[in-house]
């Protein structure tokens, strides 16, 4: 055997073990992750942090375990610890949205809330439809009580990405203790079709109910009025576009809702089930989804269609009218189950061409 045949079988053999010890290496640290990611979940933060830095070793270039590391010490309110490391990785090229968010956070509860913005300010640079981000934001300005820029954020936050739950939950909190409740009416709802078995879920559920109630007035057996929004005035300077009447969308909800209303004489769980039921036949029927198309009034029509508003309808308020639901579904169990195996199959689709957010009328 020659000697440039021997030169070139060694060095073969050192780059094949240089590969398998690599493979081996990332396996390991895999597997170090995963047990630490486990053992994070079930509080043992430290044991955690050191099986982290283990799997680092064995893997350094690799994003997700330094910012686990991170993680695991804001876990355990280790502030300091866990942006030192934050900071390090920040230009990774591998890193994510979360990676600002978390650091953004760890100076919001150091009290450095000025360097906050600034970090979340340059996340959304590089993630600029990241609904994380811009939750976090609104977060500062509501612990401010600076709520219209707090909602600022998470409509921002809902436009750009749609998906994503917490905006929804937080925008319909402060606007149902607005005077432009509707808003949080659709918000809200959103936020539940998206997040469907929470905490969360059961207080926006009991606060719609609760809303619709608050805001229907039954003032005489003939005339009921409704106050979902402050109503908006025409500037007579912008009122064609493109020869199409800008109508405000709360001149479109509050009138067809009070037709919805049509012989009904007390709001329960029932008789919101008929007017939300009527608002969607009224609002297609009137090609209203032309003018102001809506994604959640699309997809009730689709739960509509299919056969299931009713039992949608009590899901949705079931929690500001228990003893209403209750005495529903005894009655309907067949309905509620058949909604429901349809309900598990039949989400809720939003995307950036199908959305619902105020600022798109």
């Amino acid at each position: 055997m020659t000697k440039t045949i021997k030169t070139l079988q060694l060095i073969l053999f050192l780059i094949v073990s240089q590969i398998a010890l690599g493979q081996t290496n990332t396996e390991e640290a895999l597997s170090k992750g995963r047990e630490a990611i486990e053992l994070m979940e079930n509080g043992k933060f430290d044991e955690s942090i050191k099986l982290l830095k283990e799997a680092q070793k064995l893997d350094p270039d690799r994003f997700d375990y330094p910012y686990e590391i991170a993680y695991a010490y804001y876990s355990k309110e280790d502030y300091k610890n866990a942006a030192k490391i934050l900071e390090k990785i920040r230009t990774h090229k591998d890193v994510s949205d979360k990676l600002f968010q978390l650091l953004g956070n760890c100076y919001d509860i150091l009290g450095k809330q000025e360097k906050a913005f600034e970090i979340y300010d340059q996340g959304l640079e590089i993630f600029p439809k990241s609904g994380n981000i811009y939750l976090e934001k609104g977060n500062i300005y509501w612990g401010r009580k600076d709520y219209n820029k707090a909602l600022n954020c998470y409509e921002k936050g809902i436009e750009v990405d749609p998906t994503f739950p917490s905006n929804y939950y937080r925008a319909s909190l402060l606007y149902c203790s607005s005077n432009q409740e509707v808003w949080g009416l659709l918000y809200g709802e959103i936020f539940m079709n998206l997040e469907r078995k929470s905490k969360r879920t059961i207080e926006i559920s009991k606060l719609l109910f609760n809303t619709y109630k608050r805001e229907i007035k039954f003032t005489n057996d003939t005339s009921i009025s409704v106050s979902f929004c402050q109503q908006t005035t025409f500037d007579e300077n912008s009122i064609f576009d493109s020869m199409h009447l800008k109508i405000p969308f709360c001149m479109i909800f509050e009138p067809t809702f009070l037709i919805s209303m049509n012989a009904e004489k007390s709001i329960d769980i029932n008789s919101l089930d008929r007017i939300r039921s009527k608002f969607i036949d009224i609002y297609f029927e009137s090609e209203r989804d032309k003018t102001h198309p809506n994604a959640l009034f699309s997809y009730q029509k689709k739960v509509k269609d299919a056969g299931h508003i009713e039992a949608y309808n009590h899901w949705i308020l079931m929690i500001g009218d228990e003893d209403g639901f209750d005495k529903w579904l005894s009655t309907n169990k067949d309905k509620w189950d058949s909604f429901v195996k349809w309900f598990v199959e039949n989400r809720l689709q939003l995307s950036d061409t199908h959305r619902f957010y105020s600022g798109q009328y």
